[in-house]
């Protein structure tokens, strides 16, 4: 248009020049972040953080700078996966996350509160403002890639966490039990009508191994994530144990020690995204 300014935020016309505008929050001036990969999962109790954990420290003995933002507001649990009970501090650049024994950087608000053991209590606008500062507010050093611990469902952190942070792909976390199928199709829908790649499913508690013969017990019964993730034409990446050495590792603040090797499939599917 003859008369246009170049400036669409202040213009009610729907002309062909408009530019779509952006919600993405702009990151600390301090940070450099080049992928973002959120972890979520339709419903709780699933083990999201689990896999979140597993993911970071696979990545990171790939050589990678990793950052584990824990957007879990009032259910947060990755500082004690890795035993961090602090921030590094603060200056007039911003916020200094945690970082982990081999260097990994955290942020979560369990770091920020007197007690850990204190409830959030916040209007869900609020949570997902504070998700959003985490990004804004907290200097992220050199990350290659940060993981995004994301709450279950698809309510408010969910949605401020796509529109607000360039995500570059979704695993999603699922368990075998019959309910799966309308879980796993919610949040599917969810990242492709937010136009974010679905990279693939991590069954997790799939089975539990017999310690004496090795065979594999279905205690949540038998899995139908196959036919669903066919159905939805996406891949299954990893298919995880219920292991008691990795839930006692997590309650200790031993994560960096667990073996990754069940996860290496998501990993390459990450890095496939470059």
């Amino acid at each position: 248009m003859s008369s246009c300014n170049g400036n669409c935020a202040s213009c009610s016309s729907d002309c062909g020049e408009r530019k779509k505008e952006s919600l993405l929050a702009a990151l600390n001036p301090k940070s450099s972040v080049k992928k973002v990969i959120a972890v979520v999962s339709g419903k709780g109790g699933v083990g999201k953080s689990t896999v979140t954990s597993l993911l970071a420290v696979a990545m990171a003995r790939r050589g990678k700078r990793v950052g584990i933002l824990d957007a879990d507001i009032t259910g947060p649990s990755v500082p004690t996966a890795f035993g961090v009970n602090e921030c590094q501090g603060a200056s007039e650049d911003g916020l200094y996350p945690a970082l982990t024994r081999t260097g990994m950087q955290v942020m979560s608000i369990n770091l920020l509160l007197d007690n850990p053991g204190d409830p959030v209590v916040w209007r869900g606008p609020v949570i997902a403002g504070a998700v959003k500062q985490f990004w804004t507010d907290v200097v992220w050093e050199d990350v290659d890639y940060m993981f995004v611990d994301m709450p279950p469902g698809t309510g408010d952190v969910p949605l401020t966490v796509f529109q607000s942070l360039p995500v570059d792909g979704v695993v999603i976390v699922t368990s075998p039990q019959d309910l799966v199928s309308m879980i796993v199709s919610k949040a599917v829908k969810m990242a492709e009508m937010m136009h974010i790649p679905v990279l693939g499913f991590v069954e997790n508690y799939a089975y539990l191994s017999c310690p004496d013969c090795g065979k594999k017990i279905e205690v949540f019964g038998k899995s139908h994530l196959d036919e669903i993730a066919s159905a939805l034409g996406l891949p299954v990446l990893a298919r995880l144990p219920i292991d008691p050495a990795v839930a006692e590792a997590f309650d200790n603040g031993q994560m960096e020690t667990v073996l990754t090797d069940a996860v290496e499939g998501v990993i390459t599917a990450i890095e496939k995204q470059e």
